[in-house]
């Protein structure tokens, strides 16, 4: 009965200010500045052209096999060398470029890319899935040996970068304080890449909460234990633990991620979520790092075929976590689950009225939590285009009085003393021309608490 009556209670008014847009920022980068070859299947070779008119080329290689991206002059192709058999692949309609001023090669996942620079941008020219049928094959771009014994040949070579950034997450303490450093809020997000759910990665960045200075810091790459070889999951929640979880003390990192990694709707439709552990002598929030993963059962609905986003805080001596539950893809509501210890979680609500909602994120404000959301414009009319403000039973208390971006942006709050707040989000502006589908996006999109 006493549950029953909170539940009929009148809801409080959520205690969020007014955002309004600041700022957007996109640091685009094929090769990410500062960094080597990863040891991951996430690498990008650039060479500058001083004169369009002469022919070039950059490439990757390890063993016999060998991919480069080639221009002639007038047209720009990729040539794959593999088992002693070197093809060409060249786009008809998009291969040709009007006086480009560089030229670059990406390994994201299984997916090469030939690209040009042509101004300040730069453009996909070529591109070639190595998992499609009739492809050229070779080893598999996530095999260990393989990366390690990877070379390349070109100006500038290194981590892939980023073309857009999504899926931000303030980087926090167990208990949901933003971590930062030197005065500077940690996020992470989803670096994207030129072909969807397969080429992007975790980056690790760093913001300015009063100028807006985007800086990268680092990139986190996973094994699984079900599968061999480097994966870019993305979709992550880094968070600084220093407390006690099911009798075990230590001060440590979770890395809480989802495995879009090798999502491929046609042959592995299926996203489930792992953590890392990682002692807190380790930095993960800088430099490269490949972390070894477990499956992080959380609990889902009886017809969930797939759970991501990811966001867990720790309350008194148990756990809280949020995350998506999809029915079917792409289908799909946020839950929150409760328990002890993040392997003896709970499931505490589902929102299946919801349809197209995601980026689920936990909140304390006022001393009570909430669960901030993201309703995409796919969902039912009563949940579209905005960012929902829920309690742990997923029942809406109203929304943020802010502006909702173009795609699903989640809603990351930075919440610091002696600063106004800041909501970043981010749109699905697409980059790098025609040739390139779905996941290139977006443009991180900053609104600040109080602006007019």
């Amino acid at each position: 009965m006493a549950r029953v009556a909170a539940l009929n209670a009148p809801r409080p008014s959520p205690p969020f200010p007014r955002f309004a847009p600041v700022a957007r920022l996109r640091p685009v980068a094929l090769v990410q500045p500062g960094t080597d070859l990863p040891g991951a299947p996430y690498a990008a070779v650039e060479r500058d052209l001083p004169d369009a008119g002469f022919a070039a080329e950059v490439s990757l290689s390890s063993g016999p096999t060998r991919y480069a991206a080639t221009w002639d002059g007038t047209r720009v192709g990729l040539v794959t060398t593999v088992a002693g058999r070197t093809r060409p692949h060249v786009s008809r309609r998009h291969g040709r470029a009007e006086d480009p001023t560089g030229l670059a090669l990406s390994l994201t996942g299984p997916f090469l890319t030939a690209w040009t620079r042509e101004g300040e941008r730069w453009v996909a020219r070529a591109v070639v899935d190595l998992d499609e049928p009739g492809a050229p094959g070779g080893p598999d771009p996530h095999d260990e040996g393989w990366l390690a014994g990877l070379t390349a040949d070109g100006d500038r070579a290194g981590c892939f970068g980023q073309l857009g950034l999504r899926d931000v997450r303030v980087v926090t303490d167990a208990d949901g304080t933003p971590c930062t450093d030197d005065g500077r809020v940690l996020l992470t997000a989803t670096s994207a890449g030129p072909g969807g759910f397969r080429t992007g990665h975790t980056s690790v960045w760093s913001l300015d909460p009063d100028t807006l200075d985007l800086g990268h810091r680092g990139d986190l790459f996973f094994r699984r234990p079900e599968r061999p070889g480097v994966l870019g999951d993305h979709a992550t929640h880094l968070v600084r633990d220093r407390g006690v979880d099911g009798g075990v003390e230590g001060d440590r990192w979770l890395v809480a991620t989802s495995t879009w990694g090798d999502f491929d709707r046609r042959r592995r439709a299926r996203v489930t979520t792992t953590v890392a552990t990682v002692p807190a002598t380790t930095d993960v929030t800088r430099g490269s790092h490949v972390l070894d993963t477990v499956a992080l059962r959380l609990p889902t609905p009886p017809d969930s075929v797939g759970s991501w986003d990811p966001h867990l805080v720790r309350d008194g001596d148990g756990w809280w976590a949020t995350y998506v539950s999809a029915s079917r893809f792409f289908r799909f509501h946020p839950v929150v689950a409760q328990g002890p210890a993040l392997d003896r979680m709970s499931l505490r609500a589902s929102a299946t009225g919801r349809t197209a909602t995601e980026g689920p994120t936990l909140v304390r404000r006022d001393d009570r939590w909430w669960v901030l959301a993201s309703d995409g414009r796919d969902g039912p009319r009563a949940h579209r285009a905005r960012y929902p403000v829920l309690d742990l039973d997923l029942h809406q208390h109203g929304h943020l009085d802010a502006a909702y971006p173009t795609n699903l942006p989640w809603p990351s709050l930075v919440d610091l003393p002696g600063r106004r707040p800041l909501l970043v989000g981010f749109n699905g502006a697409a980059y790098g021309g025609p040739l390139l589908g779905y996941g290139t996006h977006g443009a991180l999109v900053v609104q600040r608490a109080g602006e007019d």
